[in-house]
């Protein structure tokens, strides 16, 4: 299933690309260091992955050699089974380190959370999430800047826009975008049903300067307002919140996180361009006529992708039909055993696609 002809051919590339990284033509241009740098990331995986493989290759033959050997055959026997499960796992890592590599991975993330059916009850599931991706967040060391948001009495939201910033915040959260249904017992229930809500979440990466989107000024229209929730009376009698409309395709980006309008404007032009970029990428996907990846949905973002049972202690999640009775500790942040499934689901799936 490897092709080492092949591999061997993109590793011989190494050498030009670490060459080009103190080239001083290259280091003046940023957008092309910035491509070389991951180019020679990409390259240095498969390096890495494929030097792995060739040890557990190299390990097989010379243990299958003393199968031969009466005095080392029971150990031998041994070692193979254990370095024959080693082998698949290193021939998967090669495959994966082949595919190529998404350059969005690595960017921060813009994450929409808005309450579904459910009432008061879907607005506290909304908080729940949105504390839940804080807390894992927090322990990876990633900031959370909340951009907008409209929060109830109850410590729950009607809807919340915040950004992840760190190194691969996208690429960890882009799985979360679908439908979330949550059943519990509402502490407002007097007769302890279980009652059953939703909420939408909205996962696309934040837009950089490579991205190089023009957009003219007569298509953006600038609403300004008080903006409502704490921070007493200058928050709500300044119009320092920001609504931006962009015209051509009727994407909204509100921001009224800040006490400064010009941040509020920077803040909410930023959102904007992410809306943008995500739904430019879109179209793209549809004129192309290419699948969408099965975990990042058709593109109907209600579509339902998890149920999280309050009573059972469990979360499932139905693209992958993966089943954990561990929601207390998801719920509280400690999501990677659920990011990583997901995120190994894709992977697998990709590196059948790039077989076919």
């Amino acid at each position: 299933m490897i092709d080492t002809i092949q591999i061997k051919n993109v590793l011989g590339r190494l050498a030009s690309v670490e060459a080009d990284l103190s080239d001083p033509n290259v280091l003046s241009d940023a957008k092309r260091y910035r491509a070389t740098l991951r180019d020679h990331a990409f390259l240095k995986k498969l390096e890495s992955a494929y030097s792995a493989y060739v040890k557990v290759e190299g390990d097989i033959r010379g243990n299958e050699e003393l199968l031969s050997d009466p005095d080392f055959k029971d150990d031998a026997a041994a070692e193979l089974e254990t370095l024959r499960a080693d082998f698949a796992s290193a021939e998967r890592h090669v495959l994966a380190a082949l595919l190529p590599p998404d350059p969005l991975e690595g960017r921060n993330a813009v994450l929409e959370i808005r309450a579904g059916t459910g009432g008061e009850e879907a607005a506290l599931f909304a908080g729940d999430l949105f504390r839940m991706y804080s807390r894992y967040c927090e322990a990876r060391g990633w900031k959370v800047v909340v951009m907008n948001e409209n929060a109830t009495s109850l410590d729950g939201y009607k809807e919340i826009v915040f950004t992840v910033q760190g190194e691969g915040a996208y690429g960890r959260f882009r799985f979360e975008s679908g439908g979330h249904r949550v059943q519990r017992v509402p502490e407002t229930e007097a007769q302890g049903r279980i009652h059953t809500s939703a909420a939408t979440v909205v996962v696309f990466p934040e837009a950089d300067e490579e991205d190089e989107l023009e957009i003219p000024e007569k298509d953006i229209r600038i609403d300004l307002f008080c903006a409502g929730g704490a921070g007493g009376q200058h928050v709500n009698k300044t119009e320092s919140a920001v609504r931006m409309t962009h015209l051509p395709t009727g994407l909204v980006a509100v921001c009224q996180d800040e006490r400064s309008q010009q941040r509020n404007r920077e803040k909410c032009f930023a959102t904007l361009k992410a809306r943008i970029l995500d739904f430019k990428r879109q179209q793209e996907e549809a004129k192309l006529g290419a699948d969408r990846m099965s975990l990042r949905g058709s593109g109907d973002r209600s579509e339902r992708i998890r149920t999280y049972n309050f009573p059972q202690n469990r979360i499932t999640d139905h693209r992958i039909d993966l089943t954990l009775y561990s929601l207390d500790r998801i719920i509280d942040g400690l999501m990677d055993p659920l990011l990583e499934a997901l995120s190994s689901h894709d992977l697998d799936d990709r590196i059948a696609r790039a077989l076919k």
